[in-house]
């Protein structure tokens, strides 16, 4: 969030405070000054950046499709010549703060209806005015950087904390980021990655001590200036009469009003009544000035605040400790799980592992009741007492996200004792590894699966538990939807970047927007559930561009559900053909096991749209296209005969109604199993019985809470 007011004042009021820089004369410049006295070997004589990696996001991702689920071979693209090697990075991510996701996810809720209206409307993708970044893009652009040799770094507390901390320890040469924190804290300097030109490696610099002649404080000062403005640790609302008292005053005081908006009259107003506080009275640093108009509980939340904003080395009292697990689950694990949860968790190899006890992304709560389960049941006597409950928050129609959801653990269903997390984790005999593949396996209820490990590439083993699981969970799924998925995963190992960029679709269809976003949201879990099972799998098999991109996946789902024939819905290929057809038959065979048969449900769109003469047909017959977006005719223009249940046609706008968004994320509606604005009962499939071994399987019926907040950043 970073200080109230603050980026807008300096960028807007205090033009003497914002300096252009080029970065490569400020490295030239800092290895200089930095080698007199320190060896060739020192840190601090190397120009280093470090990265706020969560604000440079929407700066990465340019590629031309975000609506249908992210183009993450181009993004990895985009990551590779972004920077160019010109001098050394260290990116840090964090986790979410649960409470600003809270207020960011009210505040945009109505942001999805905007874009399905437009896209049942027109067709095509919305507009840069409704942009937003496409699901899991903060959970793997981490394994992203890390995949091309880049320094990563995950939070265990605030991020921009650890970024001030790592850049002062470091020497570092500057913070590039977006945070008026970054001012505050007594760190590097703080560049501006909003306003970085990468062709010329210049950007703005923004002067600690500018501003302090500006406004008139110290540096020692600006911590109480952010607090009683307002940031992550002291709320705008809870210092508003103090704020109200200094706007008073500075009327009276200075009858001429400052030029500018409101913002910046008020980060002076606050300046000045801060400083003649400590005209007044001297305080120590991380104390508060007796004077102000403070309770008792507000001067001790003003008083954190302040000690927030001291670094190691600097604090006059020690600040809580933030990155340890609460005590309530440290008994259920060893000390050796604890400290690998946290390493991996601090080099962002982990997922889901060392933050579950926090709110996690998505809306798979089967999967993840497995996952803890396997987390938190080893060794345990099957008795209730004491067993954790797990905080997640859920998105439903309703649900004013004041209080989470409890979600309790589920055991794997292991024939004897559920191994522990250590023999999982560290053991090294092939029994073990045998374990840590049932494990995963298990997570996703395809233990069948087992033999294809090493018969087929593990992308595409990690995609068919996904997609097994999901329609296993979504019983409106049918077998144009399972064909599109399977079609996509096997066809993806096959094209370039470029190729998939020139993927040509007739217009856009709701219902595939949510299905793909639904498909990635679901990596994060096999990723999750990887890490919980001790890595059975590389965790590079479970990264979206080795198993997904939202442009063919949409190709797919159009052409499958135009009835297109499984040659042309393969490319032509046949070694595609071959591996699809084992692989729906495999998927097919693992659900009728459990009660669950899929029907052919073509979904004909509910628009129509002009194209060039033959288009769609044409479309339809030779597979996807090179070229941009382009509206295609519906099938009601060619007078085709609708082929599915007529309780479907309204499907896609009633999934409108329940979407979200959140963290600047695109997350689709809860589920597509809602008619007339209600839940369908998930329990039985439309018009048929779904067999006594399905229905028995309480802990797989899918809860109508289908949306989630974003993981780390999300």
């Amino acid at each position: 969030m970073g200080v109230k007011g603050l980026q807008y004042f300096m960028d807007r009021c205090c033009p003497e405070a914002c300096v252009t820089v080029n970065l490569r004369e400020m490295a030239r410049q800092h290895v200089a000054k930095n080698q007199q006295g320190c060896t060739i070997t020192d840190n601090t004589t190397s120009p280093t950046l470090v990265v706020d990696g969560m604000a440079c996001l929407r700066h990465w991702y340019s590629c031309k499709d975000w609506v249908c689920g992210g183009q993450w071979r181009e993004y990895m693209d985009v990551l590779k010549s972004w920077w160019g090697g010109s001098m050394p990075l260290v990116f840090f991510v964090e986790l979410q703060n649960c409470e600003e996701w809270v207020k960011r996810r009210r505040r945009v809720n109505g942001e999805v209806s905007k874009m399905f209206r437009h896209m049942k409307a027109h067709g095509e993708q919305p507009g840069k005015e409704l942009f937003c970044l496409p699901s899991g893009l903060a959970s793997f652009t981490p394994f992203a950087l890390r995949s091309l040799g880049q320094e990563v770094f995950c939070s265990v507390r605030e991020a921009d904390y650890e970024i001030a901390s790592y850049a002062r320890q470091h020497g570092s040469m500057g913070i590039l980021g977006q945070d008026s924190d970054f001012i505050i804290y007594d760190s590097a300097l703080y560049l501006s990655v909003a306003k970085l030109r990468i062709d010329s490696l210049t950007t703005v610099m923004y002067h600690r001590q500018r501003l302090c002649q500006t406004i008139g404080l110290t540096v020692t000062q600006l911590p109480l200036l952010a607090c009683l403005l307002g940031n992550d640790v002291v709320s705008e609302e809870q210092m508003q009469h103090i704020r109200n008292s200094a706007m008073a005053a500075n009327r009276i005081n200075s009858p001429v009003p400052h030029s500018g908006a409101p913002q910046g009259q008020m980060v002076l107003a606050v300046s000045h009544l801060v400083s003649s506080l400590w005209d007044r009275e001297e305080q120590e640093t991380g104390l508060i000035p007796q004077s102000l108009n403070l309770s008792a509980p507000q001067r001790e939340l003003l008083k954190r605040g302040v000690r927030s904003y001291l670094l190691p080395g600097q604090e006059a009292l020690q600040q809580d400790d933030m990155s340890a697990l609460p005590s309530a689950f440290e008994k259920h694990f060893s000390p050796k799980i604890l400290k690998a949860c946290r390493e991996k968790h601090v080099a962002a190899e982990g997922f889901m592992v060392y933050y579950y006890r926090q709110f996690v992304p998505h809306a798979y709560k089967p999967c993840r009741q497995r996952i803890y389960g396997l987390l938190l049941l080893h060794g345990h006597d099957g008795s209730s007492v004491d067993l954790p409950a797990i905080r997640e928050w859920f998105v439903y129609s309703g649900n004013p996200l004041k209080e989470p959801d409890m979600v309790h653990p589920v055991p794997l269903g292991f024939p004897g004792d559920q191994p522990s997390l250590d023999l999982l984790w560290f053991g090294t005999s092939p029994e073990v590894s045998a374990l840590r593949l049932t494990s995963f396996l298990s997570i996703f209820d395809c233990q069948e699966y087992k033999e294809l490990y090493g018969a087929i590439e593990d992308s595409l083993l990690a995609a068919l538990c996904l997609v097994t699981y999901i329609v296993l969970q979504v019983q409106t799924l049918s077998q144009e939807d399972m064909d599109a998925y399977l079609s996509q995963a096997v066809c993806l190992r096959l094209k370039s970047p470029q190729e998939l960029q020139q993927i040509k679709l007739p217009f856009l269809s709701s219902r595939a927007v949510q299905l793909g976003s639904l498909y990635v949201r679901g990596l994060s879990h096999l990723l999750g559930a990887n890490c919980a099972s001790g890595c059975p799998l590389p965790s590079a098999a479970l990264m979206p561009w080795h198993s997904f991109d939202g442009r063919l996946f949409h190709s797919k789902y159009l052409l499958a559900h135009s009835g297109t024939e499984k040659t042309v819905l393969l490319d032509s290929n046949s070694s595609c053909l071959s591996r699809f057809l084992c692989l729906r038959e495999k998927l097919t065979e693992t659900c009728s096991k459990r009660g669950r048969v899929l029907q052919s449900r073509p979904n004909a769109p509910e628009h129509s749209h002009k194209t060039t003469p033959g288009g769609v047909q044409n479309w339809r017959e030779r597979g996807e296209m090179t070229g941009g977006h382009r509206h295609g005719g519906g099938w009601r223009e060619r007078g085709e005969a609708r082929r599915y249940p007529r309780e479907y046609e309204n499907g896609e706008r009633l999934w409108e109604r329940r979407g979200g968004m959140r963290g600047g994320h695109f997350h689709p509606p809860p589920h597509p199993n809602c008619h007339d604005g209600e839940p369908q009962n998930m329990s039985r499939p439309p018009n048929r019985s779904r067999g006594p071994s399905y229905r028995n399987r309480g802990r797989y019926q899918l809860s109508p809470r289908w949306s989630q907040p974003p993981a780390p950043g999300t």
